[in-house]
């Protein structure tokens, strides 16, 4: 198994970009699965480690990364040193760095014989998910889609971070990490952002235009989004493959930090689900 950790994308006038890549040694023309993490999320979260490395041992090439904005940095990409950057990202800039990561994967194994670059699925977790229904729906390199308990609009959430007028006054709200106890800011160029961009960020509109193989799984015991969530999102596409994961909440639960060796069973299920839909 060749696993490479904290490889750096750097990028002209951009914040970089921190990738994982997993994939076998053994078997040639593997696909590729770019993984998304959601909101107040990270690569490294919980368990993902150990499901990419499942996934790499099907003999799917696995890459994850954090968004430049996620409040990591280059030397602590596990917890949120950079609220500063964390406060300024947006949708936006989260398409702009998937793009990016999109196009550094099918450079870095455009002659890897191991890899195919022109079988690309897509992978989101909560927000990641609409961020990467999003960009299957815009984008014809990416072939199939999956997304993890995802959201199915932005529009809501965008606008309920608190009372609008008062987030415009002051110029940043701030939302508390349940885990780390930290006030993370958010800017109010966030939903200046959002409205500036509404058609591009309409995950109902996209969603009804994919033209990929969607694969929809979500926990039935989710609090944080609701499965009515992913019904709509299979009612959007009809054609889409829903999974109900028995007993599953947000994150399948399982809790960061992870420090079993094995997966929970209902990530498991996840894992599953993913290798039999790319394979």
């Amino acid at each position: 198994m060749q696993i490479e950790k904290n490889k750096i994308l750097h990028r002209t006038d951009k914040k970089p970009i921190l990738l994982d890549t997993f994939y076998s040694e053994k078997i040639s023309n593997q696909p590729i699965i770019i993984f998304c993490h959601g909101y107040k999320g990270f690569k490294d979260w919980g368990a993902w480690n150990i499901m990419a490395k499942s996934i790499a041992e099907a003999g799917v090439c696995f890459v994850k990364f954090n968004f430049s904005h996620n409040g990591g940095t280059m030397e602590n990409p596990i917890d949120f040193p950079d609220l500063e950057a964390f406060g300024k990202n947006n949708y936006s800039i989260e398409l702009d760095d998937l793009n990016d990561v999109i196009n550094w994967v099918t450079t870095e194994f455009k002659d890897n014989l191991f890899v195919d670059i022109n079988n690309l699925t897509l992978l989101g977790h909560s927000r990641g998910g609409g961020i990467a229904i999003l960009k299957a729906s815009e984008d014809k390199r990416v072939k199939k889609l999956i997304t993890l308990a995802s959201v199915c609009d932005f529009a809501k959430r965008t606008a309920t971070i608190g009372n609008l007028k008062e987030w415009e006054e002051d110029g940043v709200k701030y939302v508390v990490n349940g885990r780390t106890k930290q006030q993370m800011p958010h800017y109010y160029q966030f939903y200046e952002d959002f409205k500036a961009n509404k058609e591009r960020l309409d995950i109902e509109k996209a969603e009804k235009q994919l033209l990929v193989p969607h694969l929809i799984i979500h926990g039935d015991n989710d609090t944080s989004v609701k499965i009515d969530e992913a019904y709509a999102l299979h009612k959007w596409n009809p054609k889409s493959q829903l999974e109900i994961i028995k007993g599953a909440d947000h994150v399948f639960n399982i809790r960061h930090p992870w420090n079993e060796e094995a997966l929970t069973s209902e990530l498991s299920n996840v894992v599953s689900s993913i290798i039999e839909f790319i394979k």
